[in-house]
């Protein structure tokens, strides 16, 4: 009788040890699995003030601040690589970083590549010209020279206007050499993301250049953190992270921070 109740006694201990092996396994497990996420690489075009650009050589604006609040939310450390604007594109597809935030329009087209998160910000166009031009809306850009930047949506909504690679329409690099060239006379006008058009006009007044907005002509459009097609888990982390960070009030205050005003935060939910 006690060899068989011993056998019992140490049968029940054997158990024991082994429940509480397996949950400690399973804690372990648990534990590891979110300590090892991995950094987030995210590219950018950092020549886009005030959402990317170089201060003293640290990339810095409002996607950088805003996205690094959203990663800092879902979890993830994360750095940005200045990778300039054409090649962002194939970096994200190839899966060479993880995403990309740089004023990126949500088109349908680009969605046939990529994946896109909720929409962060609503943006129209705006025209950069000369103090005392004859230009006063996108009509009169007819039979002027425009500067655009290479590949986006500014050139799309002017070759809207004037038809697709007219002769007048002027490719650059980025928005800085664009200006660049009005301020030299090589074009009579820039097309240009609104927030990027006013920054400028804000911090340069000796230049004499003025933004006109046409909002009849020109649609708005909204802007999102771009992914490669397939990562549907980092895109579905970012989305709950920015939902957070829209309503605890921290989009506010980074949005006041960088454009004075009050966003239209109910404008970006209807967008989801």
């Amino acid at each position: 009788m006690k060899t068989k109740k011993l056998f019992m006694g140490l049968t029940s201990l054997l158990l024991a040890f082994t429940v509480v092996g397996c949950g400690k396994k399973e804690e372990e497990k648990k534990e590891t699995s979110e300590d090892t996420k991995k950094k987030i690489v995210v590219a950018t075009d950092a020549a886009y003030a005030p959402f990317e650009y170089l201060e003293s050589g640290k990339i810095v604006g409002f996607d950088v601040d805003l996205l690094g609040e959203v990663l800092k939310e879902a979890g993830y450390e994360y750095e940005f690589k200045n990778t300039g604007w054409d090649p962002l594109f194939p970096a994200v597809q190839n899966k060479q970083v993880d995403m990309a935030a740089s004023a990126l329009t949500i088109t349908d087209k680009r969605k046939e590549t990529y994946n896109f998160s909720h929409p962060y910000f609503q943006s129209t166009f705006m025209i950069m010209v000369k103090e005392g031009s004859t230009i006063k809306s996108a009509l009169d850009l007819k039979n002027a020279k425009i500067g655009v930047q290479n590949g986006t949506t500014g050139q799309e909504a002017v070759e809207g206007l004037i038809g697709t690679n007219a002769p007048n329409i002027k490719k650059y690099e980025n928005n800085v050499l664009a200006v660049m060239a009005l301020k030299s006379g090589e074009v009579e006008a820039v097309v240009t993301d609104f927030a990027v058009a006013a920054e400028y006009v804000k911090n340069n007044p000796n230049d004499k250049i003025v933004a006109i907005e046409d909002k009849t002509n020109f649609a708005s459009e909204f802007y999102g953190f771009m992914f490669p097609k397939d990562s549907t888990k980092l895109q579905e982390e970012v989305n709950k992270a920015y939902n957070t960070i829209l309503d605890n009030g921290t989009y506010a205050e980074l949005f006041k921070k960088y454009f004075g005003t009050e966003p239209d935060i109910e404008s970006l939910k209807k967008e989801q």
